[in-house]
């Protein structure tokens, strides 16, 4: 009898992998470079990528912080005529409000800054 070839078994993941918000935050950053697709990166990382989409959700609403990375960017910013602010009314204090704490930071606070902010006021007891 001859070999024709070979089998290959692949044993299925011994359980759910857990991954870290800062590993979460990275690989949703990395769907922020223009031309990459969310499958393209949930498959680098194997990852399905539906959980990706969700990761991306929780990043959009604050409760995930986002890393910058180099020629990520966020959807382009659309100006309605109402939305335009003149530079006298323009505002210079970012307030967060959470119950009876309020902090005013500076409007040139990072963002990534403001979304761990929000989370550990989000965490508190």
């Amino acid at each position: 009898m001859e070999a024709v070839g070979f089998v290959e078994l692949l044993a299925a993941p011994a359980g759910k992998r857990r991954w870290s918000d800062e590993a979460k935050g990275r690989i949703v950053a990395e769907t922020l470079v223009p031309g990459v697709t969310v499958n393209e990166v949930a498959r680098r990382h194997g990852v399905k990528a539906n959980h990706l989409s969700s990761w991306r959700t929780l990043a959009r609403k604050g409760k995930l912080v986002v890393p910058e990375i180099a020629g990520a960017e966020f959807a382009a910013p659309v100006a309605s005529p109402m939305a335009v602010v003149t530079a006298e009314a323009a505002p210079t204090t970012i307030d967060l409000i959470f119950g009876p704490v309020t902090i005013r930071l500076d409007v040139a606070t990072p963002a990534a800054r403001l979304a761990e902010l929000v989370m550990a006021l989000q965490a508190r007891p």
